[in-house]
């Protein structure tokens, strides 16, 4: 919210410095952003009447000039521009002078000819031709209004600049200060002045508004109340200076009258207006209803909207003529021949209206208001304030009457005051009626222990709120610093957020680096992962604003995102690259929303193999206590080596996969052998076995072994060791596969594998005959179950 300080003055009297007003309104809780002085960047810039004008002597196109500044003899300027004429005031930049840009001016010659400095054009001022209707784009600003203009006067009051603005940061729980009004309020109370709200008077005359318009709310749970009045003899015109300088100062350009109407009574009282032209509403008639199905507006944006049931449109008694509390429609739109115009102010569901925004792709000043929850108690001010503003610029004549509808009664909101909890909760000593001198000066009515909440203040529901209103005020740097009182609350990290952090420990000390990716992908992303047109993840949830369609949807997989990061590695001559990151996706399928899960990722390629990610996940599944982890071969998964993938198991339920990415999919990224291992992290918190538990040093030594056995070349080393630990009994503690071979002398078709074997026992020194025992059941068993005999 942009404010104008020469604008607040109207409201209330505070004569401080600008930096000293944005630190007090700060510490009160309305935060500034910055103040921005207009005079800045404007020096030595003054008011001139031009005297006399001559051709140049040297050039067909300049003319030299001279012009009275107030100094004891004019100066003398050579201008290129071709509007100038004798008697004009124009502003003109002396020797020396400095304008918006940092451009500086100094004295010099043109073609000969001594120039004392410039004639200003609109732009070299930061104006255009809506600041000051007629002015030539490329020519002198010729200035029109020429009451109280001297020749001397600084050029800064006569276009605005002696203002400054102030920037405010509002929150969205404050949309009462999202006007001058409310914010003059909150600033009477920082700096203990009075806020003056000038009575508004309307003179009418216009005739009597029954008979011509009536108002028909059919969505009372969405439009609370409407307020309606109608204006005729409309007189389209650029409005006056006063006005157009005080909506330029708030960042709006000023259009014309009675759109500068609308547009100030929203800065100033924070109320969303509308003007309709009363001959295209057929019927006479004003409807808030739904938008039918199928039904299309044009908004004055130009763009047709296709509408829904859901949106809110303000209608005649045939079609929708704008969509309520966002945008009109062309079909109303307020022109030069506008006779009869009618006036809307009206209150609307915050959500509907911000739904309904973002639907159409189209968030205005007004639905930014509207959605943030506005005063229901402000349609009325406001309108009258437009209509009062119509007599006054002589914008047309008010009828007589207004359309006030309310759909729900307004019921104000009263809470108890209570000065122990309000001191308890902010840890202060603060008098009762001290507290009540403050909530008085913000609007509050105090009756006994009884406070009666303002109708703009929707955001305060609860008694520490009131405690809230109350530290602000009192002043924060007043409060001492002060204990908890009581226990405190139990504070720690929760159990996915715990593993988490293990795991990122644990593989960023194996050498991965972690990554933090955008969570949205476009549908190519899914071909270039090589995944079927018809695969269940393909079906992803759209953006409805995508930043592009390379952004479009919420990814299902992790894949595409981490292929890329290894890609944008690879490209910046990273020759090596080991990366993980916790990456959420979405997949539809929960009641509301989808459901999103967080899938641990590694992706790596360079000086690794197979081997070296399958021990990265084993020994993160080993140090998070994951229970009995298998791998099984996979070969159906498009995105993978078909030789060279595996689904990841933990207590019989499949967590994950790992394997070399497919050749055709690494090239799709530029990338060679590529390897990636995708985790469900939930699942792994489920499966995780109970809390680690110590086990002392061993008492006796251990008997080792090392068996060779040949078996078919399609047993995998994994069925080898289930059926190695299930036949060893309880001495075996440790089977490790040490070598693979195939060739000569094994027959084809097989392969041997060799384990190396540790029995022990917890109770005494094993035998050669217990150790040897157990490798014959070893043996007997993988012969009967596999057909894998001693090499």
């Amino acid at each position: 919210m942009n404010l104008s300080r020469k604008w607040l003055s109207d409201f209330t009297d505070i004569d401080v410095p600008d930096a000293e007003y944005a630190e007090t309104m700060t510490m009160t809780g309305s935060k500034v952003e910055r103040t921005r002085a207009l005079s800045a960047e404007i020096k030595n810039v003054v008011v001139g009447r031009v005297v006399s004008t001559r051709r140049h002597p040297d050039s067909d196109h300049m003319w030299v000039c001279e012009a009275d500044v107030g100094h004891d003899v004019p100066v003398q300027i050579v201008t290129g521009a071709q509007n100038v004429r004798e008697g004009d005031f124009v502003p003109v930049a002396l020797h020396k002078s400095r304008l918006p840009g940092g451009k500086k001016i100094e004295r010099g010659k043109l073609r000969g000819v001594k120039s004392e400095g410039m004639l200003c054009s609109p732009d070299e001022l930061g104006l255009d031709e809506h600041d000051f209707p007629g002015a030539i784009e490329d020519g002198i600003l010729i200035l029109t209004e020429t009451d109280g203009l001297v020749p001397g006067l600084d050029i800064c009051p006569v276009i605005g600049a002696d203002d400054t603005v102030v920037e405010f940061e509002i929150t969205n729980n404050r949309p009462d200060c999202l006007s001058v009004v409310g914010l003059a309020r909150e600033s009477a109370a920082a700096f203990g002045t009075l806020t003056r709200v000038p009575e508004i008077s309307v003179r009418g005359g216009g005739g009597a508004i029954d008979g011509l318009l009536t108002v028909e709310i059919q969505s009372p749970e969405l439009c609370p109340r409407y307020t309606a009045a109608m204006v005729k003899n409309i007189k389209i015109a650029p409005s006056p200076k006063w006005m157009r300088q005080r909506l330029r100062a708030s960042g709006v350009r000023p259009i014309n009258n009675i759109v500068d109407i609308t547009n100030y009574v929203m800065l100033e009282y924070g109320q969303p207006m509308h003007a309709f032209d009363y001959a295209c509403l057929d019927g006479g008639k004003i409807v808030v209803r739904g938008a039918l199905e199928g039904e299309r507006l044009n908004t004055l944006d130009g763009a047709a909207r296709a509408l829904t049931p859901d949106m809110l449109v303000i209608a005649d008694a045939v079609k929708a003529v704008g969509v309520a509390g966002v945008m009109g429609g062309e079909n109303s739109e307020i022109t030069e021949s506008t006779r009869y115009a009618v006036f809307e102010s009206a209150n609307f569901d915050g959500v509907s209206i911000r739904r309904a925004a973002a639907a159409l792709g189209m968030r205005t000043d007004a639905s930014g208001r509207y959605e943030k929850g506005l005063d229901v108690q402000n349609t009325l001010p406001a309108l009258r304030r437009a209509c009062e503003l119509v007599e006054l610029i002589g914008a047309g004549e008010v009828l007589d009457g207004i359309i006030d509808i309310r759909a729900r009664e307004y019921v104000p909101r009263s809470l108890a005051l209570a000065p122990d909890k309000i001191n308890a909760l902010l840890g202060t000593d603060i008098p009762r009626a001290d507290m009540v001198s403050i909530l008085e000066k913000i609007g509050f009515r105090v009756d006994g222990d009884t406070v009666s909440v303002p109708s703009w203040r929707g955001d305060i529901e609860h008694w520490s709120d009131l405690a809230e209103e109350v530290a602000r005020f009192y002043g924060y740097d007043k409060i001492k610093p002060t204990l908890f009182g009581g226990e405190a609350a139990p504070g720690g990290l929760t159990d996915r957020q715990s593993l988490l952090s293990e795991a990122g420990g644990l593989l960023r000390g194996m050498g991965y680096f972690e990554i933090y990716t955008y969570s949205f992908i476009g549908h190519s992303d899914y071909d270039r992962v090589n995944m079927p047109p018809d695969a269940p993840q393909r079906r992803s949830v759209t953006i409805l604003n995508p930043l592009g369609e390379d952004r479009s949807v919420m990814r299902t997989t992790p894949l595409p995102s981490m292929l890329e990061s290894l890609r944008r590695n690879k490209a910046a001559r990273n020759e090596n690259a080991r990366l993980y990151e916790a990456a959420r996706v979405y997949r539809p399928g929960g009641a509301v929303l989808p459901d999103e899960r967080v899938i641990l990722t590694l992706g790596a390629y360079g000086d690794i193999d197979f081997y070296a990610v399958k021990g990265a996940v084993e020994t993160l599944l080993r140090e998070l206590r994951a229970r009995d982890v298998e791998f099984r071969p996979r070969a159906d998964l498009p995105a993978f080596h078909p030789g060279r993938c595996a689904d990841i198991f933990a207590g019989g339920v499949k967590i994950g996969v790992l394997g070399q990415i497919h050749p055709s999919v690494a090239g799709n990224y530029d990338l060679a052998e590529t390897y990636a291992a995708e985790l469900d992290f939930y699942a792994m918190l489920d499966l995780r076995a109970d809390e680690a538990k110590y086990s002392p040093l061993p008492r006796y030594p251990a008997a080792e072994r090392d068996i060779a056995v040949v078996c078919g070349d399609d047993v995998t080393a994994a069925e080898l060791t289930a059926v190695i630990r299930r036949g060893g009994g309880e001495y075996l503690r440790d089977v490790a596969l040490f070598d693979v071979y195939t060739g000569a002398p094994i027959p084809a078709g097989k392969k041997s594998a060799a384990f190396s074997l540790r029995f022990r026992s917890d109770e005494s020194t094993l035998t050669d005959e217990d150790a040897d025992g157990a490798v014959r059941g070893i043996l007997a068993l993988l012969e009967r179950e596999l057909g894998a005999v001693m090499r």
